[in-house]
């Protein structure tokens, strides 16, 4: 016997156990079935689950279990990801409590602590991702620097080294100073800060002035040159010229070049290739050196350009200069800044709004940093990834990401490969004393190719986290060796991924998989939203409106967290979740199992051999019918990854159709004992089933937990996904049963607007329905009066009753008389006062959204707010004038 409840936590955490312990997660690569593979979004190995976790692996686990059921051969593939410079952080932190540091354990001891702590804490987030319910072959669990895919990231280094794909070059890179490393521009977050524009005068050699606008006055130190727009008439003729630099006293040119916006600051840029990306660029044109002025740390140096100092009177200073020397950036600034106030240089200070890069870890102000490193040919290499989505071998879902994918890859830079840390893959190249470069897979062949007797010493830096992870759907797989796994699952079928990640990773992979496999990495890119709080906001630490996921797990369940989350996920859009939401559809999950403990006591078992098509009743065919529908119906959401559409097509069904329809007609049947209800039993126990079968992606435990205490037959995690039933004369019941429905429905709809009370019965009198409508009524007279409160069906000719509420269905009207049940002069006077209280409800709304100056100022969900208040007492007032119509 059902429980009175479905309790989550009593049945979840031994269910997952059972699963797993009995390999039904288990992919099978020399078992039959069109293979389907999708490979984790490998997590950070540092990271707990949040909601943008809980969204993508219940969204991939809908799809994994969805296809399993289906038949075909499926592999979820997890692993997480080494996430090199945050699980640095997070081991470097615990050292600073210890009283040590990295530096002291040397780089051996310092990995091996990095190991200890890996091995202790960082599978924290795959056991989470369990309790969510999510199915991947955990057996197969890999780790983007176990010995596996560490060989596989040295071979693909080497051999892209090789082929001149690989290549060392001095940039310009993000440089985290706090680290001493270069980051990618994911790990750089810009925020708007107040600072300062200095407007600093640069004398010309012919004793004029040019003045240049800055937010960076201490990085003059390393200008080269001034650069302005070519048609800006104003500096024409100081094109070509020589300008002194201030406190340096170095003579910097001139210089034209369409950077340079007359409509910005003075229309004078001062040009610093080695401090600013833009001006990098500037200078590669104008063939302009590239001098450093900050260190490692982002503290003024001046080795660069102390040969160039010199002393002239009023305005530069080497001894001034010298004594910037060391100064932290925000110290050089305020002497620089003072100086040349001093010498009357400075020509005004204006407050400016500015983004400014922090790094994504550990909050340092990013610099743009001049350093020697290792670069990937991305551009050689990014022509076969945009042939493949151009001519549909990859597809983006919804497919306007495409264009966001085609955009960054037409403006693709090298890719910074190298990073100055100590945890991660350390690049395959060695150094003879010489400095000659020597890459191989492994030492041995480094010294082969440098003879006996060379002294090499490997490279200090290791690669970027996003190399290994580019590499991840084929080196899970076994690669460089020809595993059968590889032949069986790759290409993968499905990768799904946020937007933020198309250039990082997604375009990446893409690259090596065809520059590697000679074929496409996945066949689609399924992209969702961010997941934001119930009114739309960014959900934050600062604001507090941010959820756990395994709080929502632990108080309503994991199936209603998953559920929510599922009919929350439109195509690409943000979705909206609180614990609201989730309480919401832990009601759907309750409405179902009271739904089947209601079934169960009244006998309605699974029944061997049953078949759809012999059903008799037009109930059962009618219920059989509408399965058929929601089946279908739900399968097409799922193929065209609509996975709102599939929750809300199982919450009509299941809710709407099964428990609110099928179960309440069903009720005077299983109250007596005939062949009727022998049938109904039976079918009520087959659609059951379905929609276990039908659920089993979003709502596993519950699903599986009714599967097994109600006696269907075989192990629930191998049973299939619903197909079609041969449903004899299913128009002709479809077509019965809802008319009955929406009689009932209209009855109760007029019944609420008049306020009649429940207690009261009313008479139905029906005028010109045909001769089939009125059997109907006749036939189903008594669910009729139990479900819509009347007393009685009869018939009416023309003379219609007095004080009566009329409803139109199909060619007949119904009529419900009223009087004697409420005090209609008073019903509509309240009707009148609501009326006119929504009338003016709608009025303030419109007056706010069609003010220009409000749609402008207002936050995007405050205005998306009002909108859907408009179109909530837009609904009530034509609700309130059909019930004025009625009562006239």
């Amino acid at each position: 016997m059902l429980e009175k409840s479905f309790v989550p936590a009593d049945h979840e955490n031994a269910l997952y156990d059972a699963w797993e312990k009995s390999g039904a997660f288990r992919a099978h690569p020399d078992r039959p079935g069109e293979p389907f593979s999708i490979m984790f979004p490998p997590p950070n190995v540092t990271g707990t689950l949040h909601l943008g976790h809980s969204l993508n692996f219940v969204l991939q686990d809908m799809l994994i279990r969805w296809k399993r059921q289906e038949g075909f051969n499926v592999l979820w593939q997890p692993g997480t990801d080494h996430a090199g410079i945050a699980t640095q952080m997070v081991v470097e932190r615990a050292l600073d409590k210890e009283g040590t540091s990295r530096t002291a354990l040397g780089r051996e001891g310092f990995l091996e602590r990095v190991w200890d702590w890996k091995q202790e804490y960082g599978g924290t987030i795959v056991q989470q991702l369990r309790k969510l319910g999510a199915s991947a072959d955990w057996e197969r669990e890999r780790f983007t620097m176990d010995e596996g895919l560490s060989r596989a990231v040295r071979k693909v280094f080497v051999t892209l080294y090789k082929e001149g794909l690989i290549y060392r070059d001095r940039r310009l890179v993000n440089w985290d100073p706090k680290f001493r490393s270069a980051i990618s521009d994911l790990e750089v977050e810009n925020h708007e800060t107040k600072g300062s524009m200095w407007y600093i005068r640069y004398p010309l050699e012919d004793g004029r002035t040019i003045t240049v606008a800055t937010t960076r006055p201490e990085t003059m130190l390393g200008d080269v040159a001034v650069a302005v727009h070519p048609e800006d008439e104003r500096y024409a003729d100081m094109i070509g010229k020589t300008v002194i630099l201030p406190l340096t006293g170095r003579r910097i040119p001139v210089v034209a070049d369409l950077y340079s916006d007359p409509e910005k600051g003075t229309g004078a840029v001062k040009i610093t290739p080695a401090h600013d990306f833009n001006d990098f660029e500037v200078g590669k044109r104008h063939d302009l050196p590239a001098l450093t002025v900050l260190d490692e740390t982002a503290c003024l140096w001046i080795e660069e350009i102390r040969p160039e100092l010199q002393d002239i009177d009023g305005l530069a200073s080497v001894a001034f200069v010298e004594t910037l020397n060391g100064l932290s950036r925000e110290e050089g600034r305020k002497q620089v800044v003072a100086e040349l106030e001093r010498l009357e240089w400075l020509e005004k200070i204006e407050p400016h709004k500015l983004q400014v890069p922090h790094a994504e870890r550990g909050g340092a102000i990013v610099e743009p940093r001049l350093t020697l490193q290792w670069y990937c040919d991305a551009k050689t290499l990014s022509g076969p990834a945009v042939e493949a989505v151009e001519s549909g071998k990859i597809a983006f879902e919804p497919r306007q990401w495409e264009n966001t994918f085609h955009a960054w890859m037409r403006d693709i830079q090298p890719w910074c490969i190298s990073r100055q840390l100590w945890w991660g893959h350390r690049i395959p190249a060695w150094y003879g004393t010489d400095g000659k470069v020597y890459v191989a897979e492994n030492e041995q062949e480094a010294q082969a190719q440098a003879g006996e007797g060379v002294k090499l010493s490997q490279d200090e830096d290791v690669l970027d986290t996003w190399f290994s992870s580019a590499l991840w759907p084929f080196t899970t797989l076994g690669w460089p060796d020809k595993t059968e796994e590889l032949a069986r699952y790759y290409p993968t079928s499905v990768l799904v991924t946020g937007f933020d990640i198309i250039f990082f990773w997604v375009a990446r992979m893409m690259m090596m998989g065809l520059h590697f496999m000679d074929d496409v990495p996945f066949r689609t890119v399924l992209i969702h939203g961010l997941v934001r709080d119930e009114k739309g906001q960014k959900m934050s630490k600062s604001k507090g409106n941010g959820l756990d996921p395994l709080d929502l797990v632990a108080e309503f369940g994991a199936d209603a967290t998953r559920l929510a989350i599922c009919a929350g996920t439109g195509p690409g859009r943000d979705i909206k979740l609180g614990r609201k939401r989730v309480e919401e559809h832990r009601a759907f999950i309750t409405k179902l199992w009271n739904a089947a403990r209601f079934l169960e006591m009244n006998g309605a078992t699974p029944t061997e051999g049953f078949d759809p098509a012999s059903v008799k009743s037009a109930l059962g065919r009618w219920i059989l019918t509408e399965a058929n529908d929601a089946v279908a119906e739900a399968g097409r959401a799922l193929s065209a990854y609509r996975f709102d559409e599939y929750a809300n097509c199982c919450y009509r069904f299941v809710w709407s159709r099964f428990c609110d329809w099928f179960v309440e007609f069903s009720k005077p049947v299983f109250a007596a004992e005939n062949a009727e209800t022998i049938e109904l039993r039976a079918v009520s126990a087959h659609v059951l089933g379905l929609i276990l079968r039908l659920m089993q992606p979003v709502i596993p435990f519950v699903t599986a937990t009714l599967w097994k205490e109600l006696g269907y037959a075989g192990a629930f995690e191998d049973s299939r996904w619903p197909e079609p039933m041969q449903v004899d004369q299913a128009d002709a019941a479809r077509s019965e049963l809802d008319w009955v429905i929406r009689l009932i429905s209209d009855v109760r709809t007029v019944r609420s607007e008049m306020n009649i009370p429940p207690s009261q019965k009313a008479p139905l009198l029906l005028r010109d329905a045909t001769a089939e409508n009125l059997g109907r009524a006749h036939t189903w007279a008594e669910a009729i009066g139990r479900m819509a409160r009347v007393s009685e069906v009869g018939v009416v000719g023309e003379d219609a009753p007095r004080n009566a509420a009329q409803i139109v269905l199909d060619e007949a009207t119904v009529f419900i008389p009223l009087e004697g049940l409420i005090d209609l002069d008073a019903e509509r006077a309240r009707l009148a006062k609501e009326t006119t209280r929504i009338e003016g409800e709608i009025l303030k709304v419109t007056r706010k959204l069609d003010n220009v100056d409000f749609i402008a100022r207002a936050k995007p969900e405050v205005v998306e707010e009002n909108r859907d208040r408009l179109t909530s007492f837009q609904s009530d007032l034509a609700r309130l004038k059909a019930a004025l119509g009625r009562l006239a």
